[in-house]
């Protein structure tokens, strides 16, 4: 083959060159952390969030750099149970926590932690001594297998991606002592100033100051911003807020129509998502927006959240008693999913989600609800079934006497 230029060109050498102009483009590798798996949809880093189904429900898991909003139910039940399991995945992952409270000591909410299911490993079946080892029955196995392990010495496996928690147990004091954890109990941290004045320098309440603070400091010196690299395998950090926005927090958003600190919340979230994003560390607030009175409030919180999520109780309302609702504790509302790396954020498959809280599990499954039979429906419906009845058995005595299967 004779080149522009006028010189030859083998077969071989066009089929190379044909071959590099069609290379791949390779993007960057997204950082091996225990725990976590990339996103098939946006390619984000993602970690579970300690019940599967609520994975499942928000695109998978939580992106890394991201916040979770959980909206609280009426007694503060459900949602404070949604946290702990959010902590607990990060205890069986070892990643590190960072526990903040204004009611709540961390080393107690530690101590509360659900304790993972040993139901995940598979059990071995005990040798039968009826059984010789060389009889075709039994199973073979390689040779290299032969003096491994059976069980694990671990409870469960840290490589598997969400795992399952028995609420009618604690996890243990030697999986707690593993774990790296630092805390913000508010009634420790010395107060100059009175709760509800504004910071001069960010215009919000001391008490979110010192909070953002904590986590700021938190961040910067565990690595997590990639400011101060270690040699070591990187990690993630989780941050669990608990009822921020409550009274107990200096906010009286909860208390007045018209607060005096109105963007006192919005500048505190405005501010954490930034550290999230430039960090490898994800987020975990608890807010009791059915105290809110202002609705506007509860709008600006929930687009300062990258995932938004609400827990409505049957306890206390009609509900409750409703034969409809017998095998449910609480509808689950999802007000908004991420957008990341898309033009548009992915939508739920359906809108009709309950949860139900058994002995050792909670479950958020469809909501399938059976056919209205109520009084009401079955007395207005009474004179349009007898016509109906009367109609189809006049037709069904005019029709052929030999015609015993009639198809409608």
């Amino acid at each position: 083959m004779a080149a522009p230029g006028g010189h030859s060109v083998s077969g071989r050498d066009f089929c190379v060159g044909a071959e590099t102009s069609f290379r791949r483009k390779v993007r960057g590798k997204l950082p091996a952390i225990r725990g976590t798996r990339p996103s098939v949809r946006n390619g984000q880093l993602l970690l579970s969030t300690g019940v599967p189904s609520l994975d499942h429900i928000v695109g998978g898991g939580i992106a890394v750099g991201t916040l979770l909003l959980i909206e609280e139910d009426t007694y503060n039940t459900y949602s404070k149970l949604l946290s702990k399991y959010f902590l607990a995945e990060g205890v069986v992952n070892g990643h590190e926590l960072y526990i903040a409270s204004a009611s709540e000591d961390a080393t107690n909410i530690l101590q509360g932690l659900p304790a993972p299911l040993l139901d995940e490993t598979p059990k071995q079946d005990d040798h039968k001594p009826g059984l010789k080892e060389d009889t075709p029955d039994t199973m073979k196995i390689a040779w290299r297998y032969q003096n491994m392990a059976k069980v694990e010495s671990l409870p469960i496996s840290s490589s598997r991606f969400g795992h399952y928690y028995d609420l009618s147990k604690t996890m243990s004091k030697e999986m707690l002592q593993t774990v790296k954890s630092s805390g913000f109990y508010l009634p420790d941290m010395f107060l100059d100033q009175e709760k509800n004045v504004l910071c001069p320098s960010c215009e919000m309440t001391c008490d979110y100051h010192q909070l953002l603070e904590s986590i700021q400091r938190v961040i910067h010196e565990g690595g997590y911003d990639g400011s101060n690299p270690q040699n070591r395998q990187k990690n993630i950090l989780r941050i669990g807020i608990q009822s921020l926005g409550s009274v107990l927090w200096g906010d009286d958003i909860c208390s007045r129509e018209h607060p005096r600190n109105l963007h006192s919340l919005t500048k505190f979230l405005y501010a954490l998502r930034g550290l999230l994003r430039s960090s490898l560390s994800v987020c975990v607030i608890t807010v009791p927006t059915h105290l809110i009175q202002n609705k506007a409030i509860v709008m600006r919180v929930r687009r300062l959240s990258d995932t938004v999520v609400g827990l409505e109780s049957f306890i206390g309302s009609e509900r409750e008693t409703n034969p409809l609702y017998k095998d449910y504790h609480g509808l689950l509302h999802v007000h908004k999913i991420p957008r990341l790396n898309s033009l548009i954020s992915d939508a739920s498959d359906t809108k009709d989600l309950a949860f139900k809280l058994k002995r050792k599990l909670f479950a958020i499954e469809r909501l399938h609800l059976p056919p209205d039979l109520s009084d009401t429906v079955s007395r207005l419906s009474k004179p349009d079934l007898a016509g109906s009845a009367k109609l189809l058995s006049s037709e069904c005595r005019s029709a052929a006497p030999g015609v015993k299967h009639l198809d409608f």
